[in-house]
């Protein structure tokens, strides 16, 4: 791994983490479109501790509210939540865990990449033409529930974490900025223990240069990339990524059926 091809998985970590595009699907298809070599599990760490420091440096006043919620008295929205977001954690890392073999090899065919693209692009679509009537604080345990479902989804490259999430939040009828918050707020505990769990085959000899770029990189763009949806969710809509993830996922299919 050179440090140009940290550099460029870096901001491909920070921007799909958190746009709807999926980050793995194009962790994926970078290297097999430029003849790279898999950067393997040791700089997926990078790149997790790299936008999971953007999440907690973007978010950490909303979780200490949250956290200190829960310790106080009688109920109150941020308490309720707080208990949310835990309800919708378990099912991705649930999934997770009985489907890591496959997240590395099976969901990682490139046709599949494609398709799912193309599918969830759709579903996505779908979704934004729902009403905006509900935010955040309007939430139940059922909306939490089925929010958690969706991001299990995500295991598969191509379905993208903050893209199903917030694709079921539109189908709840939940506006959009307030669909990405809750979205990024579920990304700090899945993205904190999918990192943890992959420090196992970190060593130390592995923090080299690349490894360094990779996280600061995947770092200061998973910020920009923070702010950036929850500004442009004010005053438009998810058809920007809806017409990429068509563009990419024709590509793709187009690129495999010719023998790439």
């Amino acid at each position: 791994m050179t440090v140009f091809q940290a550099l460029v998985l870096g901001i491909v970590q920070g921007l799909g983490e958190f746009l709807p595009i999926s980050s793995s699907a194009h962790l994926v298809l970078i290297p097999w479109l430029f003849g790279w070599e898999d950067p393997g599990l040791t700089f997926d760490v990078a790149l997790h501790m790299g936008t999971l420091l953007a999440v907690v440096l973007y978010f950490w006043k909303d979780w200490l509210r949250l956290i200190r919620a829960v310790f106080q008295r009688g109920p109150s929205d941020e308490k309720r939540i707080f208990w949310y977001l835990v309800v919708a954690t378990i099912p991705g890392g649930l999934f997770g865990l009985a489907f890591e073999n496959k997240a590395e090899t099976t969901f990682r065919s490139h046709l599949l990449i494609g398709i799912m693209m193309i599918v969830m692009g759709i579903l996505l679509y779908l979704a934004d033409k729902r009403r905006q009537i509900r935010k955040m604080d309007t939430m139940t345990m059922a909306d939490a529930l089925w929010i958690g479902l969706s991001q299990a989804l995500a295991i598969i490259p191509g379905v993208s974490r903050s893209g199903s999430t917030m694709t079921t939040a539109r189908f709840l009828d939940i506006k959009r900025e307030d669909a990405a918050r809750f979205s990024f707020l579920m990304s700090t505990p899945i993205i904190l223990g999918a990192g943890v769990f992959k420090l196992r085959h970190l060593t130390l000899a592995a923090i080299n240069l690349p490894f360094s770029v990779g996280v600061l990189s995947s770092f200061i763009v998973g910020i920009i990339s923070i702010s950036f949806l929850l500004q442009y969710l004010k005053t438009s809509n998810f058809g920007l990524f809806v017409g990429y993830r068509f563009l990419v996922g024709l590509v793709v299919i187009g690129l495999v059926l010719a023998g790439h």
